[in-house]
């Protein structure tokens, strides 16, 4: 079986939220280990993550060691970064044995087509993001923000973070239709090199969705977010589905 979430956020908006949430999860990863093959984590797992060259951001130990569980008994973590966890680097890699990607990847599982990502930078438009993802992910830039003692420099991300949740347009939390959804778009777009693609599932919007493309075969699903939701889904071979955690 596989599994997909995103957008955990964890360490958002503040300690107490974050742990609810956190022992939320777990007890979910507990729900799925007996029959977990792989399990896709696609961004924005982390509401801040910046990897020092020996410290690694407080808390979450209690996911983290899930997810060491997990990947003892076999079963294949992927984490797509996301825009809140861009700085993801080798950590969870060597301590745990999760596969870190970053770019879009088209994957088939038992003759079906997946392609997976967080979903930030896709797909037309926001061309200020795209802008600040370059600057964001530029090695020069990273090692500037690495001369920042780790106290100031989470502090600082944190409060960022916070304030680009807080500053969300209200329409970017409605579906804009068709042709105006960027990642409809994106896959739209991407079906025309590929026709064989079946799913298109990706995290970052905070909306669940599920929109039928023009080909009414493929499907383009959004995970939406664990802030108020616990969607996640399931591929057990034949057919996928679309879960909540409760």
């Amino acid at each position: 079986m596989i599994y997909f979430a995103s957008d955990f956020h964890l360490g958002a908006p503040n300690y107490t939220s974050s742990r609810d949430r956190e022992e939320k999860i777990c007890r979910w990863l507990d729900s799925i280990k007996s029959k977990a093959t792989e399990l896709f984590l696609l961004g924005d797992v982390f509401d801040f993550w910046f990897e020092y060259k020996t410290v690694v951001p407080k808390g979450y130990v209690r996911f983290l060691g899930k997810l060491a569980e997990l990947r003892d008994k076999g079963v294949d973590i992927h984490i797509c970064v996301g825009n809140h966890d861009l700085w993801l680097a080798e950590y969870l890699t060597e301590e745990i044995g999760v596969r870190v990607f970053r770019e879009p990847e088209t994957i088939e599982r038992q003759g079906v087509v997946f392609h997976v990502h967080h979903g930030d930078g896709l797909g037309p438009g926001d061309k200020g993001y795209k802008r600040l993802k370059k600057v964001f992910t530029n090695p020069f830039a990273q090692f500037i923000f690495s001369k920042l003692h780790p106290n100031f420099g989470i502090g600082l991300a944190n409060r960022a973070s916070r304030k680009s949740r807080i500053h969300q347009p209200e329409v970017e939390k409605e579906y804009q239709g068709n042709d105006k959804e960027y990642l409809t778009l994106y896959s739209e777009e991407q079906l025309k090199q590929n026709p064989k693609i079946n799913y298109f599932i990706f995290g970052h919007r905070h909306l669940p969705l599920d929109i039928t493309l023009s080909n009414k075969k493929s499907h383009y699903i959004n995970l939406g977010e664990w802030f108020s939701g616990s969607r996640y889904v399931t591929f057990d071979g034949e057919q996928l589905l679309i879960c909540n955690f409760d």
